[in-house]
């Protein structure tokens, strides 16, 4: 098949978006998949990928978000490009300009469409002072979404979200996690020595944007009372956002690790104890699977990745959502008893053993192939009795 997929968002970037939508298409070019990629054009590109034809469009920065871009509208291009070779089925991983022309295209040209709901972006007007703005922007995204034959969530929760907002075609499609890459035996002693601590001393990790949405308050309360019990521990970050700099500067006693990736990310993961996250805004939150892959407990709200994979005082601790005194309580019982993040992160690496990124590819493929397939017999159909 030959597979459109577009995003606004993708590597060199960092972000839990642009990783799946990468996952995404280099796992169906290893099985074969001729992927059309069309993204907005990067200061420093992603290096070229076998299988993966990259068609780059005109982009424009992400206001407060340094290095990301948003696509410009390119209904055009895109019309002309499917044309000349045309894709048996087209995903849409973003709702931006760039991705809403993707779809009006596709429409116009007849060809199949599912899109992905990655981002509550609806949830982000209030965390950024426009919170007016958010039932303006909850319809926009019922109004896209409606558009396609199938927009793909990775959770039972977000299916059931999404029917209730009006969005009757979501699908679930797994989220997986590299577990060789995020793994307990990247430990690394002197990482941690770098870091300045010993194998007595807890670390808790952060990983992910440093940005409001991200109820960073919350995560540095908890390190807080952390610290009140177990002065030792240190707080690791890695990442980057809009509230990088004035975090470094209100707690210059916290580690920024800056952005990490590949085996890099991994041996943070491993060297780590703890991975409390404390968001209320994710859709999922890819990063909760990479920690129990690498053998940390997490404390989550009990939604998105949390709400599917945690099981309560096995893997960590699911606390209801805005329970922010329950939250930090368990983070610091968990902080304060060794043996027991032991236990819990033998069993969350175990948990993570049957997300396959293979299964997923191989749920997307067939997904795809169904739209393909359907479309044709729509279009034999229609010939048949014209």
């Amino acid at each position: 098949m030959r597979i459109g997929i577009v995003s606004e968002t993708y590597p060199p970037e960092i972000n839990g978006v642009a990783l799946t939508v990468h996952s995404l298409a280099a796992g169906l070019a290893t099985r074969g998949h001729d992927v059309d990629l069309i993204r907005p054009r990067q200061a420093r590109p992603q290096q070229d990928e076998p299988g993966i034809d990259v068609l780059e469009v005109r982009g424009g920065a992400l206001p407060r978000y340094p290095g990301l871009r948003f696509g410009m509208p390119a209904g055009r291009t895109l019309n002309q490009h499917w044309k000349l070779r045309r894709p048996d089925a087209v995903y849409v991983a973003t709702e931006g300009p760039l991705g809403w022309s993707a779809m009006r295209a596709a429409r116009r040209l007849g060809i199949p469409l599912s899109s992905g709901f990655h981002t509550r972006f609806d949830n982000y007007a209030e965390h950024y002072g426009v919170g007016m703005l958010t039932p303006w922007v909850r319809a926009y995204l019922c109004r896209f979404h409606q558009r396609a034959a199938a927009t793909l969530v990775p959770t039972h929760a977000l299916v059931r979200e999404l029917h209730g907002m009006g969005i009757s075609n979501a699908r679930l499609l797994r989220r997986a996690v590299d577990t060789q890459l995020f793994h307990p035996s990247r430990r690394d002693d002197s990482l941690r020595a770098a870091w300045g601590v010993d194998a007595s001393a807890p670390v808790v990790l952060y990983v992910g944007r440093i940005a409001p949405e991200k109820n960073l308050d919350l995560a540095i309360d908890t390190f807080r009372a952390i610290q009140q019990q177990l002065p030792q521990a240190r707080y690791v970050w890695v990442g980057d956002g809009p509230a990088r700099a004035a975090l470094m500067a209100a707690h210059p006693d916290f580690i920024h690790a800056g952005v990490q990736r590949g085996e890099a990310l991994g041996r943070h993961y491993a060297s780590a104890d703890l991975f409390p996250f404390p968001s209320l805004s994710e859709t999922f939150g890819n990063v909760i699977l990479e920690a129990l892959a690498a053998g940390l407990p997490v404390v989550a709200y009990a939604q998105g990745a949390a709400r599917e994979h945690l099981v309560d005082g096995i893997n960590g601790y699911g606390i209801e959502p805005g329970n922010a005194p329950a939250f930090t309580d368990a983070a610091v019982k968990l902080a304060s008893n060794p043996a027991l993040i032991r236990y819990m992160g033998r069993a969350a690496h175990v948990g993570m053993a049957g997300l396959s990124p293979e299964a997923v590819i191989c749920d997307f493929e067939t997904l795809l192939r169904e739209m393909a397939e359907e479309n044709l017999h729509e279009h034999a159909a229609t010939i048949a009795h014209a």
